[in-house]
């Protein structure tokens, strides 16, 4: 083990690259604490997040290459959706290429002078001029990387974006080996701004094995091994998916529904995991190094001709994007769910905020308070035409409309009306209508998303208003997933990685840590984030909960405003007390 972080310095700008190395002595561990630490030293916190100064960060982790599930990068990155500091995560090949290339982390800053692509391997680093791929859609953009380099096939990981990153949308994202993202708060606009239309990682190196030559280290790679092959721990996500989530969420009156107007529909049938997996499911596949094929690819055929003439298309879906483009705009219909989903991929836009976006602006128009001049086509739920053109409107920012809701459903109501129902918590919300501990957890949490702190779990397993044993289990939630965003390792592997679990690990290749040091590290992780956020605009009084989730009625009755605003203060509270006392 290094006392080190091998970083790579890319400058697009001088054509630069350098090798820095970054001290592990601040106990970043890797990952979601190495990316802050990154961050705080690279970033520009007074430039706006397009400026080519701010830094666009890859970072792995520790287990990265040595344990199975450790199958995730994490990308840090200044938000265009908010301006704040962001995070987020995507699998596929990326972070065991990244292992490959040598180096524990890459930060991108500058703009090339005209669309490139920047290869990275062990050995080389090039940045090509690709103007040929402007304004190519995601797939057609990897098939042609994958023909300019044609080496490492198998090894090789490639990032690139759409129409939607190159246009600035504020919710584009990343598309990573097809079938992952890196998703959410605008990450895909970022690579857009610095002119970066992909990046490839060679995953050409060697990994060192002589610190898994130990008992220790073979023990503890059997028994997590053995709880996510041989134990139903992660079952569920190789059978059905997230997708299984579908119809007990709508049972539980908790399944948003065209605008979240409602929370169960009897026709979820058609749409559930069950349906998915009978009629369009073709294949499962599994990030690197992960045994567990949670990828769900499915099927998708399309008549072009007379006779019986179909293109076929391969798409992956779970649940929240079903949520997002199938209950969400109340479409009934698993293959023209699937349909969107291919659509929303194709330009390189995130799907959650894309499906919220558009079933806010359908409900607008049905209200009058925005006009079909505005929209250009007649968006109705349940309707699948009006949506295919809506997508690829808003990914091209069509006109003065879809330019303002590209920047977020928001801003958009903000600007033309409409914020009661705007579906918003930090962000376009993801699928969980649980309860009052969720939208707070959303509409606060450092990522604004449902991954944060799992909090619909505690709406479905509370049953009491209990403000602090609801912001105790945010708080452990959040502390936990650092550390194991640290690693970096997939959430869905959170019963084989206890923090005992990971201290084992960790200790086989060669650190000495005590479970109790590293939950403290966790903790100045999770503070140090939190101050990050706060340095970069966020203040958690002023973030407000729209009129629409007051009006949610779910199996526990209706939502308790009381108890949400007093939650939220709370919440808020501790936010600002990590905020202020960083690692």
């Amino acid at each position: 083990m290094s006392n080190k972080f091998k970083v790579l310095l890319v400058d697009l700008t001088q054509k630069k690259a350098s090798i820095q190395y970054f001290d592990r002595k601040n106990n970043w561990l890797g990952g979601s604490g190495l990316a802050a630490g990154l961050f705080a030293q690279f970033a520009d916190f007074k430039a706006d997040p397009f400026d080519p100064c701010q830094p666009l960060i890859l970072a792995i982790g520790p287990l990265t290459g040595y344990f199975p599930m450790m199958s995730k990068t994490v990308l840090g990155f200044l938000s265009p959706y908010h301006g704040q500091y962001a995070e987020t995560h995507a699998g596929g090949r990326s972070a065991l290429s990244l292992r490959f290339t040598g180096y524990d982390a890459i930060v991108i800053k500058g703009r090339a002078s005209q669309l490139s692509c920047l290869a990275i391997s062990s050995k080389n680093i090039e940045l090509i001029p690709t103007p040929y791929l402007h304004k190519l859609d995601v797939f057609r953009t990897g098939k042609l990387l994958r023909k300019i380099f044609p080496e490492h096939s198998g090894h090789r990981s490639i990032l690139r974006i759409g129409p939607a990153g190159e246009n600035l949308a504020n919710f584009a994202l990343i598309n990573v080996d097809t079938y992952r993202h890196f998703g959410r708060l605008g990450s895909g606009a970022i690579m857009g701004a610095k002119n970066l239309k992909g990046i490839v990682l060679a995953g050409d190196g060697r990994l060192p094995l002589e610190p898994t030559q130990t008992r220790e280290y073979t023990a503890i790679y059997d028994e997590i091994f053995r709880i996510i092959t041989r134990t139903r721990a992660v079952h569920k996500y190789h059978d059905l998916g997230t997708a299984q989530n579908l119809i007990p969420l709508n049972e539980l009156q908790a399944l948003p529904w065209r605008n979240l107007q409602e929370t169960t529909d009897p026709k979820v049938q058609n749409i559930s995991g069950e349906t998915f997996a009978e009629k369009l499911l073709l294949r499962q596949t599994a990030c690197a190094h992960c045994p567990v094929g949670c990828i769900h690819i499915g099927l998708l055929r399309e008549k072009f001709g007379p006779e019986h003439e179909f293109l076929y298309r391969q798409v992956a879906y779970d649940y929240e994007p079903i949520f997002a483009v199938g209950s969400m705009l109340g479409m009934t219909q698993e293959n023209h769910v699937l349909t969107l989903l291919e659509d929303v991929e194709r330009v390189g836009l995130d799907v959650i905020s894309t499906g919220v976006a558009l079933a806010w602006a359908t409900e607008a128009l049905q209200k009058g308070v925005i006009t079909l001049k505005q929209t250009l086509v007649p968006l109705k739920f349940g309707e699948l035409a009006p949506y295919r053109q809506a997508i690829s409107h808003l990914a091209f920012k069509k006109n003065d409309f879809y330019a303002h809701l590209a920047q977020g459903t928001l801003k958009a109501a903000q600007k033309f009306g409409g914020e009661d129902f705007a579906c918003v918590l930090g962000q376009e919300m993801a699928g969980y209508a649980t309860g009052e501990a969720y939208f707070v957890s959303q509409a606060l949490g450092f990522r604004h998303s449902h991954l944060d702190s799992g909090a619909y779990s505690f709406d479905q397993k509370e049953n009491s208003k209990n403000i602090s044993r609801a912001i105790n289990f945010m708080l452990d939630q959040e502390r936990y997933r650092c550390l194991l965003n640290s690693m970096v390792g997939c959430l869905f592997g959170r019963k084989a990685y206890s923090v005992e679990n990971i201290c084992k690990a960790l200790n086989s290749l060669g650190y000495s840590f005590t479970k109790e040091q590293l939950e403290e590290i966790a903790q100045n992780i999770q503070a140090s984030r939190w101050a990050l956020k706060i340095k970069t605009g966020f203040n958690p009084d002023q973030v407000k909960i729209p009129k629409r989730y007051l009006e949610v009625k779910n199996w526990k009755g209706k939502i308790d405003a009381d108890f949400l605003y007093q939650l939220k203060k709370a919440y808020a509270q501790e936010i600002k007390k990590l905020g202020q006392n960083p690692g």
